[in-house]
């Protein structure tokens, strides 16, 4: 714990309004206030729940609490500026945007771009999911999405904007002033901030036991526990919109004050009855000293209800429990519309893995509340709520909804399959937390149903209270930093030899159609070379690297490959450099390099033609760009049809056709992202003030290092060859551009011509001789079926007549056809209608006989003994196990003579 400096709480503003720094006498926390009588700080658990008792304007809805907020720091001199999407895609160290902060972080926290006003005001939706497991039962304190209203400053050393004393009294003015709030019920309290490795100190403003604010004064990097102050320092600022609207409404429940008649519809659909009024509002005054995730409080939290309202206990817990569900519902509901609407895919990894566990903790609450009924239709009703505060709701309605149906579809598979992955683990008698954590992150089991399980067997599972939190904080970022890299095949001390190079002029930047240039050599170490300049392209970004030859004092040295250290561009070679000439002359690989350039740019024409076929979810997920093919891994939640496969690939010819310019831009980051938004950042985050764009004109636009074409016409043409899912969530697309769509035709026309060659017909009529041998085969099945039905009555006539040993039917039959799977199908047929049935099926085949034998139920025989025992004798070998056995006999075999065995046996 940081030791808090009381001189950075020492304000001017403090002191000019007479407020007093008290001790809190339950958290021992320092706080300022103007109310004689505090002895607490104001804030839970410290104290319970009051602010119902305050006056306040009235009735704020959400809506309007953000709108006050916003005019009232424009009027301040803010500039109001759009929130950023709840999934960060600015950053690689992060999923989700979790507060305002996040959105500055790291390029105009770290001072490498200024931001976009100074000062300015936003209203961020932001998504934390630690605490997910408590959302419902503390009645509106915890919530997975909020909206954080944030007014930000950026104080440069050579230009302060303001400070603490401002910022404590906007935060004053606001509350008395737009929120009606008495100034004397306010309360500042003394706090640390930290996250991000940046820290500072902070007051939490609270009123009647609710904090409605957090004043950041963002002034420190921390770095392994030091404490270095930074030249820019940030006011970092966050307003809980919903909490203004629940104090200002002054409902029981958050909840009510967020969702409003939403409420009472979810309560209709679920048929959940609204809890006595005397409960909730004494829910309202111990939920703020509730702890959700320890068992004794939630118990004493129900107590007090008890004691206080005269309903039992067991009609307390129903009640609350009940609607803690409901609760969440209506909580995860509004996260999973703005997560899906932002644009995230469901599936196993990344941002993907959390929306699926918001949807499949909403489907398990909806299971324990009344079945049969759609999230669809709940997430619906959150559109039509939120949609003119989120437009991009509305806009990607229908794909919301479909994602949701779909996940609905996949979660049911889960629990039907759930039993049977479980079973194995229940028969060791104990399921540790580690279990259950790899049962649903492998199969997406929740852990409620594995204890179901585990109770028909006697076996307990103890799930922890915060079991979804303890996912979520594992999954919340990136366990390495999210960027498209390709490892490095450069040795160590040659990655540490060109660090201490300056940065190299990028030739095939300036001029991508150039094939030849000169240089000034730098450096050589070995087959390493370094230039001052270069048109050879290195690896990065997808792309593999240029290729081709160099010349140095005559001699010539081919290029193997091309690698990028920082900013420094190193050549391999296939053979030691020997001399030390101070120029050299190069020429790219021409036909390879333009080969790259027709599928990079090709793989930009695709993105835009997914987005406008499969919506605007779809998200890069990998991509390679070589001479032979160009291929793009994008988020989508099911394989494309044949239909929108075809018309993806219609709608990229069709630009190639239209000859759409491709600008080579560069833009400060500021400017670029207000004009393209984060889709610029398909393949990566550059850290630089600076960003070159590829924009295809009115089709793509994307931040990409890469070598393009300068018109989409040079593109010549696009054949997409492949479409496969590659994991849950990701769609793979292959294709081939240019010279190689009629190399790849080749391809197709021999394998076309061997297959003519196969069934015998003449060029052109592959496909009549083909529908004509399909048909003479069906023609042939059914005489198959037809034989087989005559003959499967004859081994029922067989079974009808079999001898009985020991109340078990035997017999043997000879199959007449080599056809070991429809032999099998047979044998599980048969034993399935006639438990008393030990049957084998013989199969000649040469001089060896193959036995497949199977029995019902009531046989209790193991046959993988039998088996062994019928190998020994008759010279075979094989095995099998319970109900059945397979086995080879190295000669013909007589049935009668192996009836007889197994007569005896028994």
């Amino acid at each position: 714990m940081v030791r808090l400096n009381p001189e950075d709480y020492r304000l001017e503003f403090f002191k000019e309004n007479g407020f007093q720094r008290k001790k809190c006498k339950i958290g021992k926390e320092d706080f300022w206030t103007l109310n004689q009588e505090f002895d607490t700080c104001q804030d839970a658990p410290d104290t319970e729940y009051w602010f119902d008792k305050i006056s306040s304007i009235n009735g704020l809805s959400v809506r309007e609490a953000r709108e006050k907020f916003i005019k009232f720091f424009e009027k301040n001199g803010h500039t109001p500026i759009k929130p950023r999407p709840v999934v960060a895609r600015w950053r690689e160290d992060l999923y989700l945007t979790i507060a305002s902060i996040v959105d500055f972080q790291p390029h105009v926290t770290s001072g490498l771009v200024p931001p976009p006003a100074n000062p300015l005001v936003v209203s961020q939706p932001s998504i934390r999911l630690e605490d997910i497991d408590n959302v419902g039962l503390t009645i509106g304190r915890h919530l997975t999405t909020f909206e954080m209203a944030a007014h930000h400053a950026f104080n440069y050393p050579d230009k302060k904007i303001y400070w603490k004393d401002e910022t404590v009294r906007y935060a004053y003015e606001f509350f008395t002033k737009e929120l009606k709030i008495p100034g004397d019920l306010l309360v500042f309290k003394e706090s640390w901030w930290e996250g991000g490795g940046n820290a500072g100190p902070c007051f939490e403003v609270t009123v009647g036991g609710l904090e409605l604010a957090t004043l950041v004064f963002m002034m420190y990097k921390v770095d392994n526990g030091n404490y270095i102050e930074l030249p820019l320092k940030i006011v970092d600022t966050g307003y809980g919109v919903e909490r203004m609207a629940w104090f200002t409404q002054k409902t029981p429940t958050a909840f009510k004050a967020i969702f409003g008649n939403i409420l009472d519809e979810y309560r209709k659909i679920l048929d959940v009855k609204e809890p006595p009024e005397k409960i909730l509002w004494e829910a309202f005054r111990a939920a703020g000293r509730l702890e959700p995730e320890n068992p004794e409080s939630v118990k004493e939290f129900y107590e007090r209800i008890s004691k206080n309202t005269g309903f039992t206990f067991d009609e307390v817990k129903n009640y609350m429990e009940l609607d803690a569900r409901l609760y969440s519902l209506l909580d995860h509901s509004r996260t999973i519309s703005l997560m899906l609407g932002d644009g995230i895919v469901p599936s196993n990894t990344g941002e993907g893995y959390l929306a699926r566990l918001v949807i499949r903790r909403a489907l398990k609450q909806l299971m324990f509340i009344k079945e049969n009924v759609s999230l669809a239709d709940l997430v619906d009703l959150q559109i039509k709520l939120w949609g003119v505060d989120f437009p991009q709701l509305i806009d990607n309605k229908s794909y919301i909804i479909d994602v949701i149906i779909d996940e609905e579809k996949k979660f049911k598979e889960t629990l039907n399959r759930g039993i049977k992955l479980t079973s194995k683990s229940l028969k060791s008698g104990t399921i540790s937390l580690d279990d259950l954590i790899k049962f649903y992150d492998s199969y997406g089991i929740p852990p409620e149903i594995i204890a179901s399980e585990a109770k028909k067997r006697n076996v307990n599972v103890e799930i922890p209270i915060n079991f979804y939190s303890i996912i979520a904080s594992r999954h919340k970022a990136p366990s390495t930093v999210r960027k498209i890299e390709e490892k490095s095949r450069l040795p160590e001390e040659i990655v540490s030899w060109a660090k201490t190079f300056k940065q190299t002029n990028l030739l095939f930047h300036q001029n991508p159609y150039a094939k030849s240039f000169t240089a000034k050599i730098l450096g050589t170490k070995g087959k390493y070379l370094i230039l001052d300049s270069t048109l050879f392209y290195p690896t990065g970004g997808g792309q593999i690297n240029d290729m081709g030859k160099v010349s140095i004092c005559d001699k010539e040295y081919k290029v193997v490959n091309v690698e990028k250290v920082d900013n420094v561009v190193v050549h391999e070679v296939d053979k030691e450099i020997e001399d030390n000439c101070e120029d050299v002359y190069g020429e790219i690989d021409w036909e390879r390099r333009y080969r790259l350039m027709r599928h990079h740019t090709g793989t930009h024409l695709l993105m835009g033609a997914l987005r406008k076929v499969l919506g605007d979810h779809v998200w890069q997920a990998g991509a390679e760009k070589t001479p032979e093919k160009g291929r793009l891994d994008v988020t989508h939640y099911k394989l494309p049809s044949k239909e929108e496969i075809k018309e993806i690939e219609r709608l990229a010819n069709k630009v190639i056709d239209e000859r759409r310019p491709i600008n080579h831009l560069y833009m400060n980051r500021t400017d670029a992202e207000n004009k393209y938004g984060f889709r610029l950042y398909q393949g990566g985050v550059p850290m630089t003030p600076t960003i070159r764009i590829i924009d295809i004109e009115n089709w793509d636009s994307e931040a990409c290092f890469g070598t393009h074409l300068t018109n989409t016409g040079e593109i010549g043409g696009f054949k997409i060859t492949n479409v496969e899912k590659i994991q849950d969530g990701i769609v793979r697309f292959e294709f081939v551009a240019g010279t190689r769509v009629p190399e790849e035709m080749e391809k197709e026309e021999n394998k076309i011509e061997e297959l003519g060659k196969i069934l015998g017909s003449k060029q052109g009529e592959e496909l009549q001789r083909a529908k004509a041998l399909m048909e003479e085969n069906e023609e042939l099945n059914n005489k198959i079926k037809s034989y087989r039905k005559i003959w499967e009555e004859e081994v029922e006539n067989s079974i009808n007549n079999a001898p009985i040993v020991k109340n078990v039917r035997i017999t043997f039959i000879k199959l007449l056809e080599n056809d070991i799977s429809y032999a099998r199908e047979l044998l599980k047929k048969l034993t399935s209608k006639y438990d008393d049935l030990l049957i084998g099926v013989i199969i000649e085949n040469d001089n060896k006989t193959q036995i497949e034998i199977a029995s019902g139920k009531n046989v209790k025989v193991e046959l993988g003994k039998l088996s062994k025992i019928i190998s020994n004798k008759f010279n075979g070998s094989g095995g099998g196990k319970g109900s059945y056995a397979s086995l080879i006999i190295n000669e013909k075999i007589n049935g009668e003579e192996l009836l007889n065995t197994i007569k005896d046996l028994l």
